[in-house]
């Protein structure tokens, strides 16, 4: 009797070492392909940053990672389906700066909350360009005051596009007309490559955009720029003047943020950390980067969520001066 309680305890602990060893096993992470949701279509600034670091990180994380694009209301398509996606660090998200409007507008319109800022855990910040004020080559308007000085004597007329209603670049435009006291006429898209499309296409006659999005065309010769949102003169448009210079208190930037569902387990955000860092610097992001040229401004999780969450602020200045818009 006793031998047969020995044997059996013998096989209980074998048999939970075995069940632990298959648990541990298949804790590992990654141990099966990661998705990138992209809350706008291809073509715009998120999807052409997401893309090379996607490459990037799959090399790295020896995984396949899937850049899927979710669009739709400036963005916040994505983003929500982003923020209740299975928190297994499986279900990932490169976003735009627009991540910290949409909550704001929310509360503008006295409605639930689609999402909220700490539904994420951001990773990495990857890139943050200044927004561009472009119009194409046949333009009547060789500057900025030109624009402007044609504006107020035709309020609305003149048409711009944008990824959606208080999306990132319809907001930095709102900035800028009210600071100018103009109005333009808004024809938003649903995303930045369709955006351009329209300016291309003549349905619009002047865009605000991200540098990366328009350079090639910029280039090409097909789109001249009239000024930008930065601080600072963009080093690839050394002649282009910043609003700032032109007497408009007005700054924004288009950025590039890697984020997780809050809930993700410390391991895996531990893991996306270091191997968002090395995709960064490895050369095939850094020349995707530079041939778009887009710098790249990385910042790790603890000093990304202090940058996201003053431009938040910021912005949330913003969206209360612009108010309601349908």
């Amino acid at each position: 009797m006793k031998c047969w309680k020995v044997f059996l305890a013998l096989a209980l602990a074998i048999g939970t070492a075995i069940c632990c060893s298959i648990g541990l096993a298949a804790e590992v992470y990654p141990s099966r392909p990661i998705q990138i949701i992209v809350p706008f279509p291809p073509g715009g600034v998120a999807d052409l940053v997401a893309r090379p670091f996607a490459a990037s990180l799959e090399k790295i994380l020896k995984q396949p990672v899937v850049v899927v694009n979710k669009s739709g209301a400036g963005g916040a398509v994505g983003m929500q389906a982003a923020a209740v996606s299975k928190p297994d660090g499986y279900n990932l998200m490169v976003a735009l700066s627009s991540i910290s409007i949409m909550p704001e507008v929310d509360l503008l319109f006295n409605r639930p909350p689609t999402y909220k800022l700490e539904d994420f855990a951001p990773i990495a910040l990857l890139s943050a360009d200044p927004t561009i004020f472009v119009v194409k080559k046949e333009a009547p308007w060789k500057n900025l005051a030109d624009l402007v000085a044609d504006a107020k004597q035709r309020p609305n007329e003149i048409k711009y596009s944008s990824s959606g209603v208080y999306g990132t670049v319809h907001v930095a435009m709102e900035l800028f007309t009210h600071a100018a006291g103009i109005k333009l006429r808004h024809i938003p898209t649903a995303g930045g490559g369709p955006s351009l499309t329209a300016l291309l296409g003549g349905h619009v006659e002047t865009l605000p955009v991200g540098p990366n999005v328009a350079m090639p065309h910029i280039k090409a010769g097909t789109l001249r720029v009239l000024a930008c949102w930065g601080e600072k003169r963009l080093p690839a448009l050394p002649d282009v003047p910043t609003l700032k210079e032109l007497g408009y208190d007005v700054e924004f930037y288009i950025w590039s943020g890697f984020f997780a569902p809050r809930a993700t387990p410390y391991e895996a955000i531990k893991i996306l950390r270091e191997a968002a860092g090395k995709a960064v610097n490895s050369a095939e992001f850094k020349n995707a980067m530079e041939k778009m040229e887009t710098p790249i401004a990385y910042l790790d999780a603890d000093e990304f969520q202090k940058f996201w969450y003053k431009d938040a602020a910021r912005l949330a200045v913003g969206i209360k001066n612009m108010g309601r818009v349908q």
